[in-house]
């Protein structure tokens, strides 16, 4: 630990425990001011929810005026607010990789699920190429989120062990009240947000909204890399003995998605700098060369093709309907959330591996290779010497040896999903202040997956890179129209997966001031799938044709899997009150995570054990607030996947099992000191390792930093027409380690973000916002697919954050 990791925990545990001491005379006045009463509904086993002051575990709030200070870029950007989860949010609006409490995701979000109004949107938290956040877009029908980390999760809908984000919606009222919104951006942003909520009748409200928005992109992509919206809307029937609500939600959004970029590394990966002629922060090798593309897919002289437009990106088009029903019926209460998705969320992405090099030096690698390979030379009748290259479109000559070039993969992922939920509760106080909850929960879940990965394509190092073709003066073809080879790793296949649980919880108040709660959970999964045998084969026989020799070929045969599976989970919980506005807590759980689709395939059948525990501490009085939790976890049966780059260019799928253990503590801190004047932090540091894992036992967990922290000041001045209110955030992130062998290191780095917002009487907002305003160049990660060090000459392959970015918003309220 270094000393600025010294300092910085003991300031947190300091302020922790200072805060409550000196603001304690103001209890009574904030519980007046309502401060306490803050209602959440999030791993809560009844549907009326608990103060979130008595809840027995960490979660993170939000409303929608907070929501819409943080100006979130997407989804997974607006999770940076909650300690201890770690968002890599650089890849766009989709496609993100989030990792919580040093659990070892390695990518995506596996311990991740998004739902809506308590429903989750899709059962699995990731399979390969779709992780939660993807499938949800905010917008201002979302009247508030909750971040439930650990705690009981495991016990309640689809079990998630890690994080459990809850987006609530918006519902009618009978006072009516809408808003029109318009936000632009300096990369070309033009977007307009709506909701309107009334009344119907007397008992029967609704409400409805949406956006839509195009975007040219933080990274200039020479086309729309953004583009579509949505629209959802409720009803509520208001009852004697309850409420229903129906919703819809369709969303059809496209998204540029962004990988991995060159870099220059020195000092031992502590300096990062950024690649002659490549803007960090804005540039990417996406552009209009790389839309409109051929892959050929099936073997012959004449190979059949399919044409993929890499514009598309990582977006979603797909619809979500369901409901809410809470009634009581006596001494029983009974509450059901249901939801139905169907819908495709398709990936068209340029996936880099190998470094950049100068296009002599590749053209002297595949002279190498030809002369090695008997069968061209003996077609050319003789051995190649040199070159010639030329641009794919137009046939320009390219003279220049010293242009830099790279090999990069156009992957198409098509994936059609369809699911269904059903959680359903029973609750009643069997005796006084005691209240047992027993409950069922359902999913129906199906992925139709079509990938060809690799086609890969040679091509300019440069921002809006240009296809290149080569031809060895021995008449060998090394590419077709900028190809060098076409898919590594195909998939045809068609998966369904089916999730049955009981369980039940007990909550008891055994005085004002001690709470207890105890779960448990026993869960069956059933999976079946259809999939497509490939072949290794030679596509058009023509061995000067280097870009063909061997491709992974759907083959016209089917193999089927079948699995099934019972595990168990179960949670126990404390929470006391010292004083009126202080609580501590304690939580025990042990949940689990069943293998999914991606798993299955390859053959990783095996369970993923996690046991947490947790203790905190909260108070939230009108001056100050404080949330501090400190966690370990323990995690055993790991599934890691990764396609890697090999020594002579080759792909390969590597597969490991693994664990890794983790402790650390989670501060949210907050001080009113003067008037007006709003002090907060939050963030975490964590100590996770890599366990029973081979020869990278004892590594850090990849990917996430032992520290991160943001310190956010506020301050409101009152004026005659309305009130200005001044915010900026100050941003740190500790170094990491881009794989599990922790040779590739990701250097620390800071950002500043800031903005000024006018409340104009009662009806109008106006904001102005900026991030990453000093232009920082950050890593989120480095080069995902070369196991081990990836540093040639002090050349890399990462994927750093945005650039700075500037947005202004006009709202008006009515």
């Amino acid at each position: 630990m270094t000393k600025f990791d010294k300092k910085l925990l003991t300031g947190a545990a300091f302020a922790a425990l200072l805060l409550p001491a000196i603001g304690a005379a103001q209890a009574q006045d904030a519980q007046q001011g309502g401060l306490l009463e803050e209602i959440i509904v999030t791993g809560v086993a009844r549907s009326d929810g608990i103060k979130k002051l008595d809840a027995s575990f960490s979660i993170t709030t939000a409303d929608a005026e907070a929501i819409a200070e943080q100006q979130p870029a997407s989804t997974a950007d607006l999770l940076k607010i909650v300690p201890g989860v770690w968002v890599e949010s650089s890849s766009g609006t989709s496609g993100a990789n989030i990792d919580v409490r040093g659990f070892p995701g390695g990518g995506d979000a596996p311990f991740i699920t998004v739902q809506l109004d308590g429903s989750p949107l899709f059962p699995p938290p990731t399979l390969s190429f779709l992780e939660n956040s993807t499938l949800f877009r905010l917008d201002d029908t979302v009247e508030r989120v909750e971040v439930l980390r650990g705690g009981p999760s495991p016990i309640f809908s689809n079990g998630q062990p890690g994080a459990t984000i809850n987006f609530i919606q918006r519902k009618g009222k009978e006072d009516p009240e809408g808003s029109l919104k318009l936000t632009v951006g300096d990369e070309g942003l033009y977007r307009f947000d709506t909701y309107y909520q009334g009344a119907l009748d007397k008992d029967l409200l609704f409400s409805v909204g949406g956006f839509y928005r195009t975007s040219d992109g933080i990274r200039d992509t020479e086309f729309p890399a953004d583009r579509g919206g949505q629209v959802s809307g409720n009803i509520t029937k208001v009852l004697e003995n309850g409420e229903v609500t129906f919703y819809g939600r369709y969303t059809d959004d496209k998204n540029a998605f962004y990988t991995a970029i060159p870099l220059l590394s020195s000092n031992n990966g502590k300096t990062i700098k950024e690649f002659p002629g490549f803007d960090a922060g804005k540039g990417t090798f996406l552009g209009n060369e790389l839309r409109n593309v051929v892959l050929e897919v099936t073997p012959g002289a004449t190979p059949g093709t399919i044409r993929r437009d890499f514009a598309d990106g990582r977006g979603v088009k797909a619809a979500v309907v369901g409901n809410t029903i809470d009634l009581t019926f006596g001494e029983w209460t009974v509450s059901n959330k249901m939801n139905y998705l169907k819908g495709q969320a398709d990936t068209r992405g340029l996936f880099t591996g190998a470094n950049p090099q100068t296009l002599g030096s590749f053209i002297s690698g595949q002279i190498a290779s030809a002369n090695a390979n008997a069968a061209v030379v003996a077609a050319a009748g003789r051995t190649a010497t040199a070159g010639s290259a030329s641009f794919a479109n137009g046939g320009a000559a390219i003279t220049d040896l010293n242009m830099q070039v790279i090999t990069a993969g156009l992957w198409s992922v098509d994936k059609d999903i369809e699911s269904f939920t059903d959680d359903i509760r029973f609750s009643r106080e069997i005796f006084d202040g005691n209240t047992i909850t027993i409950g069922a929960y359902f999913a129906d879940y199906s992925s139709k997956d079509l990938w060809y990965l690799g086609n890969n394509v040679l091509m300019t190092a440069t921002p809006n890179a240009k296809l290149i073709n080569l031809t060895l003066n021995n008449g060998a073809k090394v590419t077709r129209n900028g190809f060098v080879g076409t898919s590594f790793f195909d998939v045809n296949a068609s998966y369904n997966g089916q999730n049955v649980a009981a369980f039940i919880a007990d909550e008891w108040a055994l005085t004002d001031d001690l709470r207890i709660d105890v779960g448990g959970r026993v869960e069956r999964q059933k999976v079946n799938a259809t999939l497509e045998n490939v072949s290794t084969m030679d596509l058009d026989g023509n061995p000067l044709t280097l870009a063909n020799n061997a491709t992974s070929v759907l083959n016209g045969s089917f193999r089927t899997l079948d699995y099934a599976n019972t595990e168990t989970s179960w949670t126990a919980g404390v929470n006391y009150y010292l004083t009126g506005d202080l609580s501590v807590f304690g939580r025990l759980n042990s949940g689990f995570k069943f293998p999914q689709f991606d798993n299955l395939r390859d053959g990783q059948d095996q369970m993923q054990k996690i046991d947490q525990q947790e203790v905190g501490l909260k108070t939230r009085t009108s001056d100050y607030a404080a949330y501090v939790t400190f966690f370990h976890n323990k995690f055993e049966g790991l599934p890691f996947q990764q396609f890697i780059i090999n020594p002579d260019g080759s792909q390969t799928q590597l597969t490991r099992i693994g664990g890794s253990k983790a402790y650390g503590v989670e501060f949210e801190l907050m001080v009113m000191p003067v008037e007006n004047l709003n002090l907060a932090l939050r963030g975490n540091y964590q100590k996770g390792e890599f366990k029973d894992f081979g020869p990278n036992s004892g590594n850090q967990v990849q990917r996430q930093p032992k520290i991160q922290f943001t310190f956010s000041p506020s301050y409101d001045v009152p004026m005659d027409w309305g009130k200005l209110r001044f915010f900026a955030s100050y941003n740190y992130t500790g170094a990491r380690w881009a794989d599990v062998e922790n040779a590739q290191r990701l250097p620390s780095f800071d950002t500043i973000d800031a903005g000024i917002s006018a409340d104009i009487g009662d009806d109008v907002t106006v904001m102005l916002s900026g991030t990453n305003l000093t232009d920082e160049l950050g890593l989120t990660e480095g080069n995902a697919r070369i196991i081990g060090g990836a540093n040639t000459s002090g050349v890399f392959m990462g994927r750093p954050i945005f650039g700075r970015n500037v947005k202004m918003s006009v709202a008006t309220k009515f």
